[in-house]
């Protein structure tokens, strides 16, 4: 499985973004995905998870109510719409594939997700 993020970029604080996230490879499906991020000198952190049909979703209390996570499995891609950002955003976003189970709940553990993109710079300017 190969992920591929994109979407980031420099935005002014109140600003949104939208991430993507795609999935590719024999072995690809329906698989609970995540974002998190990690700012310099920081551990890297839980933003968001969604179950395999999106009926299930988790969101770090920092980002509750700005962030919205979605999926749109004919594109096998996951996306994470970013608004009213703030400086304390500023981070690269990765996003996580979790190799378990479909119906499996997505876990808020960066250590349930295997497969990780290469990351993609959001830097919010105040």
């Amino acid at each position: 499985v190969q992920l591929q993020a994109s979407g980031g970029g420099l935005v002014q604080v109140g600003g949104s973004l939208r991430l993507s996230c795609a999935a590719s490879g024999r072995s690809v499906n329906n698989n609970p995905r995540a974002w998190f991020r990690q700012a310099p000198g920081k551990e890297r952190e839980f933003v968001a998870a969604i179950n395999w049909n999106g009926g299930v979703t988790y969101y770090a209390d920092s980002v509750k109510g700005r962030f919205t996570i979605s999926r749109d499995n004919a594109k096998s891609t996951v996306y994470l719409q970013m608004d009213s950002l703030k400086p304390e955003d500023t981070a690269v976003y990765y996003c996580g594939y979790d190799v378990s189970s479909i119906l499996r709940r997505p876990s808020t553990s960066r250590y349930s997700y295997t497969y990780w993109g290469q990351g993609t710079l959001v830097t919010v300017s105040s």
